[in-house]
């Protein structure tokens, strides 16, 4: 398709909204109210203005998904051939791209997430449709064992069943699809539980999903909250699998939820990363990586930069640096071209991240904000934030904050920021600035962190492992590591002749 200027965006943006309709389930192939007909207020995080209500799932509507989901998993989706089912996932891509000019805006408007980030995103989501189906008919292959000529050994790799996937909101329709992809490109079904935060494009993903014509079960979508609709697909004993991406504390609850039933768990959980800047690292490039990898998805990302060490030769030019920076980031409505940080996603997570500014200043942290024009004071909006004067003992050095603020502090060598960096329960990923790429990897190495980036941003690479390391998560998703989690690995042994089998009670 040709390219999409953020003009054409905004101006069918508009359109979109206004047809913003009340959001059902999505179960067996048709769009249903929950069985309790019960609904929640969806909101927009730029004006708190309710957008629509939508539909709230519970345990009846997860067993009736669950239920579908078996029924073509052992059925019509299972029965497919591997040419057939990839099919529909180039299907899926190709209907995403489009209809890119309704989704990015629908994201924004319900998530806060600037337009010009979301644009990017949902280009993404298309992406990993496509990836893994390439993926599948190259990687997902099995080994052989000739033991002499008395046996051939083989692996094949079968799905493992039904798939339960719990999303978060702050970059819902690409993470979504991150994990729907893999997922039925390898055989399973979906019940996907969106964040009750972002059901907009979780809805219009489902009616793509509806377009492209699966058979109906493959793919389901239960609105709902975590300690109902999320629970119930945690403890259902026909979900094989559950993969979770959100905060570390939930993920634990929900890996108790489901020991029971013997569920595989991938866990994409909190982090506080690091970002460590050495003296001959490039001053211009680490600045503008440390604030992209902060402020960018208005500071709700996983694998933000939220420490910063650097060294104290250059802190106070590099501190100055942030503080303009700071200064200069455009804070505004999400619909707006040139907006760099939006609203924070709910009223409720806007309380959380504005407590831990009062507790920086308790701790005896220096907290310097950029501003928010008055026009927005409806929007849940914490302007970009540094927390100077931080040190390793502080709680907002060591908890997830989860918003646009950076903890900044200071280190002598490399020995000092390595330990720095590795005094929190966090390991989901870390970054390193400097010209000796030798130190570079050393220090990449000594970080525990699942992800590591030298003198880069956040800078993904779909054929590579994506996960973290301590409280952060547990396995990997990302290329033909995905295959680990949702494929089970059957071995066949043949016999190629007559072989000595011991005869018990033979006379």
């Amino acid at each position: 398709m040709s390219e999409l200027t953020l003009s054409d965006i905004n101006q069918a943006g508009k359109r979109v909204i206004k047809e913003v309709k009340d959001v059902q389930l999505y179960i067996d192939g048709a769009f249903v109210d929950a069985e309790s007909h019960k609904q929640f207020d969806n909101y927009n995080p730029f004006t708190n203005e309710k957008i629509n209500k939508v539909a709230s799932g519970a345990e009846a509507d997860i067993d009736k998904a669950v239920k579908a989901a078996r029924k073509a998993f052992k059925g019509e989706w299972g029965n497919l051939s591997q040419n057939e089912r990839l099919s529909y996932i180039y299907k899926i891509a190709d209907l995403i791209d489009e209809h890119i000019e309704e989704i990015a805006p629908l994201e924004s408007y319900d998530t806060g997430l600037p337009i010009s980030q979301t644009k990017k995103m949902v280009a993404r989501a298309a992406q990993n449709f496509r990836f893994y189906a390439e993926m599948v008919k190259s990687r997902l292959v099995g080994d052989a064992y000739q033991v002499d000529h008395d046996f051939l050994n083989y692996t094949i790799h079968k799905p493992v069943g039904v798939a339960g996937l719990i999303t978060p909101w702050n970059a819902p329709f690409m993470l979504e699809t991150w994990k729907i992809a893999p997922a039925l490109a390898t055989g399973n079904t979906v019940v996907l539980k969106p964040a009750e935060w972002s059901p907009l494009t979780a809805n219009r993903l489902a009616e793509i999903i509806d377009k492209a014509g699966l058979p109906d079960g493959v793919f389901n979508v239960v609105h709902g909250y975590g300690e109902t609709a999320g629970a119930s697909l945690v403890a259902h004993e026909d979900v094989e699998l559950i993969s979770f991406t959100g905060e570390t504390a939930t993920g634990s609850e929900i890996m108790k939820n489901g020991a029971d039933t013997l569920k595989r768990f991938s866990m994409e959980l909190g982090g506080k990363s690091p970002i460590i800047v050495f003296d001959d690292a490039d001053f211009e490039r680490a600045i503008d990586a440390c604030t992209w990898g902060i402020f960018s998805f208005n500071g709700e990302r996983c694998t933000a930069n939220s420490r910063l060490y650097v060294h104290e030769d250059i802190a106070s030019d590099f501190i100055a640096a942030l503080k303009d920076r700071v200064e200069n980031i455009v804070v505004g409505d999400p619909m707006k071209d040139d907006t760099q940080v939006g609203p924070l996603i709910h009223t409720k997570h806007y309380e959380s991240v504005k407590s831990y500014l009062e507790l920086a200043k308790e701790e005896g942290c220096q907290v310097i904000s950029g501003s928010v024009p008055e026009e927005h004071s409806r929007g849940n909006f914490v302007a970009p934030t540094l927390l100077l004067n931080a040190d390793t003992s502080m709680r907002v050095v060591q908890e997830e904050i989860f918003g646009p603020v950076i903890a900044v502090m200071t280190f002598k060598d490399e020995a000092e920021a390595v330990d720095l960096a590795n005094n929190v329960r966090y390991g989901l990923a870390g970054y390193v600035w400097t010209k000796d790429l030798q130190r570079g990897h050393r220090v990449a190495q000594a970080v525990d962190a699942g992800m590591l980036w030298i003198n880069s941003q956040n800078v993904r690479d779909l054929r590579t492992p994506f996960g973290g390391s301590k409280h952060s998560g547990i396995g990997r998703e990302g290329g033909h590591y995905a295959f680990e989690f949702y494929t089970e690995v059957q071995i066949i042994h043949v016999a190629l002749g007559d072989h000595r089998i011991p005869q018990f009670g033979k006379k």
